[in-house]
């Protein structure tokens, strides 16, 4: 049995946060997507592009208010040196009209579903996990490769990040994924996680959780494990037998 332990840390830092994650089980191969899901993932996408306009209502990306909740959290806790949470680097793209691309089915629909809603969107490959992941303050050190480079790169002490047995998986919270856990066009079993840290948005986390779960159930053929909303109040979940 594998578990998401959110650890007293986190909560410490930022006790009225909540974090929507969906498991998913059994998705199919990239290749094995019907031509009609691929389609309809595409155009999502590209819609999903456009909608992101509606929360930029300032071309200076920190003014706008969904990344400005995160540029505030990012300040309480060790972070590299120009971290910023994903969801600012993908407004961003979209404010200098240059709209996110494909990448693979799995990451193009938890994309979509962080554009529609401006809130940071992960996905992790349950599989390639070891032991339980964890959400939390790290002593550092832990290892951690980017996704696209050739060199490690460990965590800072008092960094928050997610982390299994074997070391990093998301550094500075939900800035960079790394190559071992990552999803891929084979990959079967995801954890996909969407972190909000704004009260005042709860209706939103709630919805976008409930797109995504349908988004993979419906294109990529998968079975909803679990579905939840983690909190202070419950702060653990069973995400693998």
């Amino acid at each position: 049995m594998k578990q998401f332990v959110t650890e007293g840390s986190f909560w410490e830092l930022f006790p009225e946060a909540r974090i929507g994650i969906v498991v998913a089980h059994g998705m199919k191969p990239g290749d094995q997507v019907a031509p009609e899901s691929a389609a309809a993932i595409a155009k999502g996408l590209r819609e999903a592009n456009e909608a992101a306009d509606a929360h930029l209502n300032s071309n200076t990306i920190s003014q706008n208010q969904v990344v400005a909740v995160w540029r505030d959290a990012y300040q309480r806790f060790k972070t590299k040196k120009g971290a910023r949470c994903s969801v600012e680097n993908l407004l961003k793209r979209v404010l200098k009209g240059n709209p996110v691309g494909s990448i693979t089915p799995s990451v193009d629909i938890y994309n979509t579903v962080s554009l529609k809603y401006a809130l940071p969107v992960g996905g992790e490959d349950i599989d390639a996990m070891e032991g339980d992941i964890r959400l939390g303050l790290t002593e550092g050190g832990d290892a951690f490769r980017a996704l696209g480079e050739d060199e490690d790169a460990p965590t800072l002490e008092g960094e928050l990040c997610y982390r299994d047995d074997a070391g990093a998986i998301c550094r500075c919270w939900n800035w960079r994924d790394g190559q071992r856990t990552a999803l891929t066009d084979d990959s079967e079993k995801a954890f996909l996680i969407i972190e909000s840290v704004d009260p005042a948005r709860a209706d939103d986390l709630q919805a976008a959780i409930d797109e995504l779960a349908d988004l993979v159930e419906q294109h990529l053929g998968a079975t909803v494990f679990a579905k939840k909303v983690v909190t202070a109040d419950d702060p653990v979940m069973v995400i693998d037998e």
